[in-house]
């Protein structure tokens, strides 16, 4: 492909009320001594931006509340260049909000309070008549606005299984690549195993692999680094593969790519503040 990818993100737009610990609590546990800081997010959002910032033209397409947080979550979509012509602004609906604890290593613990993200329906979404490369869609809309989406876009689509919930065959059997963590392949299981869709399992640390027809096709490595903050990273991954699967037709290079993309963005903290440009992406591939 010689022409910038065109991605249309069909997702989700968040606040990440973010609280940097020591130790993230336990159930039932006080932990004091966090640092408060607010942060642009969710799936949808987050995915847009990674992919725009690694040289996608990109369309983001979702729904925010008539509220403060609202400009807080678009700005840096806004500044980057991502089309935000398909975001609703919503009367009497809050923006959502993503409340996020991060322990000294990196981990984190995610609540999220969906606000406008909820009300995003057929009733809502444009008619998909412009022409894209790809559409991208994660699982923090209604389950039945996915299943819209999947029944009436055309050409490639992308769906990241996240989070986990049960979902109908229609949308599963529809996707050309489905993008799972462990934790969401163990949820689906047999679902992937016999699904026709490219899968792109990402292993943390361990890098990722691609599985077609129960078979494994490319596997990646992730560079060593020391993290920072985790938020964002999975995220990243989705947005650098999209872009570089688009651009080389090539499944291996485009998890190598990926892998780099999603650890550089745990080198700085919060989700969308951490994505990276393509030159630190090849920056940190050229020290592996």
């Amino acid at each position: 492909m010689t022409h910038q990818p065109r991605i249309r993100v069909i997702g989700s737009i968040n606040l990440d009320i973010v609280a940097r610990v020591e130790t993230l609590p336990r159930p039932g546990e006080t932990v004091s001594g966090g640092i408060l800081a607010h942060y642009p997010g969710g799936k949808g959002a987050n995915q847009a931006l990674a992919a725009r910032r690694l040289g996608a033209e990109v369309e983001l397409i979702g729904a925010v509340g008539r509220d403060d947080a609202a400009s807080q979550a678009l700005a840096i979509l806004r500044a980057s260049g991502v089309d935000l012509h398909g975001v609703k602004v919503l009367d009497a609906m809050t923006t959502g909000v993503a409340l996020i604890g991060v322990d000294r290593h990196g981990e984190n613990q995610i609540i999220v309070a969906p606000g406008a993200n909820e009300q995003v329906s057929e009733a809502t979404l444009p008619v998909f008549d412009q022409m894209v490369d790809a559409t991208l869609c994660q699982l923090e809309l209604p389950v039945a606005t996915i299943e819209h989406v999947a029944a009436t876009t055309k050409g490639l689509l992308c769906i990241n299984l996240a989070p986990a919930q049960p979902l109908p065959p229609s949308i599963l059997n529809r996707a050309d690549i489905l993008v799972v963590n462990e934790t969401e392949s163990a949820f689906y299981g047999d679902m992937l195993d016999k699904s026709r869709s490219l899968i792109i399992k990402t292993l943390g640390s361990r890098g990722a692999v691609a599985i077609q027809h129960g078979r494994e096709i490319a596997r990646a490595a992730s560079p060593k680094i020391d993290p920072v903050d985790t938020t964002g990273a999975g995220d990243t991954f989705v947005g650098a593969f999209m872009v570089t699967f688009l651009r080389e037709g090539s499944v291996a290079k485009a998890l190598t790519y990926a892998c780099a993309a999603g650890a550089a963005a745990t080198l700085t903290a919060g989700a969308q503040t951490s994505m990276p440009t393509p030159e630190q992406v090849l920056a940190l591939l050229a020290q592996s």
